[in-house]
């Protein structure tokens, strides 16, 4: 799956958390993306079988789609702690680099860092 879209599930998945209810709209306004952009990204995700999305209507993780979106925001939540805590990285320079690095890390290397910060 391409970088852009984890972004995209990342995204549902962290607007699913805050709201009852995701549209393009909302999704658009969180990435800085245009609603057409994210009308594309959404029907490639629904043809994955990862949402689920009538036009104009609500955006819904499918089981898996849910899993993919919780793991790509842990990832990037997890880097991001060991960025500013370990490392001392600016915050908003963290969440920069926190969002490039989750699409290329493995999970063992993560938990590696979640184990290193818990000690």
């Amino acid at each position: 799956m391409s970088s852009a879209l984890e972004d995209y599930l990342e995204s549902i998945y962290e607007i699913s958390k805050q709201k009852t209810s995701v549209r393009i709209t909302d999704i658009a306004l969180a990435l800085k993306i245009s609603k057409p952009s994210v009308n594309r990204a959404v029907n490639t995700l629904k043809k994955q079988g990862l949402v689920s999305h009538e036009p104009y209507g609500d955006i819904i993780l499918t089981e898996k789609g849910f899993e993919l979106g919780e793991a790509v925001y842990h990832r990037h939540t997890m880097i991001k702690k060991f960025l500013v805590n370990v490392l001392h990285i600016p915050e908003d320079d963290a969440e920069k680099e926190a969002c490039q690095i989750e699409h290329n890390i493995s999970q063992n290397t993560v938990e590696k860092m979640k184990s290193f910060m818990e000690n």
